[in-house]
């Protein structure tokens, strides 16, 4: 997966960009997206250490675990591709993971029921919204490891724009994104049409 900024936000933002009311899709998905993604690191923080380190090193709440790896995976990633946005989620991840093991630690199963009710909600809010909203498959179809590590950061990124951070960046993303989107209806018409005209022509045999 390439690590440029601007490719993965216009990829991941023509698979969330259609008129109003349709937009309802990306505030789904503004929602959805971080619970889907805190869910995940919450029931990865059940694993034991992966890595053996001494006590002292060890940060409370942050033990090296598959949810705190997973963070750090997933934070590494988003600095590497935006400095700037990627330290400012950074501690926003690794804060909301080291709550995450706070609560399996303290209320066990009872928190895992809940995540995992959060976390199956929101991936069905997700397909609902690119259903009926967007009339197009999930980027996740596409292309599964790119789709799961951009789109949190694609919502962190709505956000920041939506402050007025890095505005030209913001324009010759929605500049493309609306290309590329254009390009997809004039190919999913076309394909549409081939199909029209194959069953015409199949009756007048």
């Amino acid at each position: 997966m390439s690590l440029n900024l601007e490719k993965q936000l216009e990829f991941y933002g023509s698979y969330h960009h259609t008129p109003f009311p349709q937009k309802a899709n990306k505030a789904i998905h503004i929602v959805c997206v971080p619970m889907i993604l805190m869910t995940s690191f919450l029931l990865g923080t059940n694993t034991p250490s992966l890595v053996p380190m001494p006590s002292w090193l060890i940060i409370p709440n942050l033990p090296p675990n598959l949810g705190t790896i997973s963070t750090l995976v997933y934070a590494t990633l988003y600095i590497l591709m935006e400095p700037v946005a990627g330290g400012l989620l950074t501690p926003l991840l690794l804060a909301g993971t080291a709550y995450s093991k706070h609560l399996t630690h303290s209320y066990g199963a009872t928190a895992n029921y809940w995540a995992l009710g959060f976390f199956v909600t929101s991936w069905i809010a997700q397909f609902v919204g690119h259903s009926v909203f967007e009339g197009r498959a999930p980027a996740l179809l596409d292309n599964l490891v790119q789709a799961l590590f951009l789109a949190p950061f694609f919502v962190w990124m709505e956000i920041l724009f939506f402050f007025g951070y890095r505005p030209e960046l913001k324009a010759r993303v929605e500049s493309a994104v609306e290309k590329e989107v254009e390009k997809y209806q004039k190919s999913k018409a076309k394909n549409s049409g081939a199909v029209v005209n194959g069953k015409a022509n199949g009756k007048a045999i």
